[in-house]
């Protein structure tokens, strides 16, 4: 299911491999962390009705910066060499704004996460994607 709503999105557009592996990884971030944010906000409007305070209040153990720290902290050993490749630019990558409620280190992992997510979904590799992104939410499951 989630699979197909990814292939809805992207068969609009014609994203070649060669391209991507050249966006930068803060622009792989800027798109991961929309595709993260949707899943998520699906997965807890899928378990029901709720006051969007609470989806927000709720969503936030899933999408802050440390939770995803943890989240590749927790998987990088299932990732194969490219994708730790991409987790590591994304980490690295200078952003160039400074985070409010997370340290430098935490925000840091959570770029290269969003990153990976970003790469991973231009890619068209949902399969992929669907598996990583159960991966992240496992814990809270």
């Amino acid at each position: 299911m989630m699979e197909d709503f990814f292939k809805s999105v992207l068969n609009e557009y014609d994203f070649k491999d060669e391209n991507i592996d050249n966006y930068s990884p803060l622009v792989l971030a800027y798109i991961g962390d929309a595709v993260y944010e949707v899943f998520i906000r699906t997965l807890l409007v899928s378990e029901g009705n709720s006051p969007v305070h609470k989806l927000h209040k709720r969503s936030i153990a899933y999408v802050k910066a440390k939770a995803q720290s943890d989240i590749i902290h927790r998987i990088h050993d299932m990732l194969t060499p490219e994708e730790q490749d991409i987790v590591r630019r994304g980490r690295n990558a200078k952003s160039g704004t400074i985070p409010k409620n997370a340290d430098v280190t935490e925000y840091k992992y959570a770029t290269g996460f969003e990153s990976l997510i970003g790469y991973i979904y231009l890619k068209r590799d949902y399969e992929r994607l669907t598996d990583i992104i159960r991966m992240a939410v496992k814990e809270h499951m």
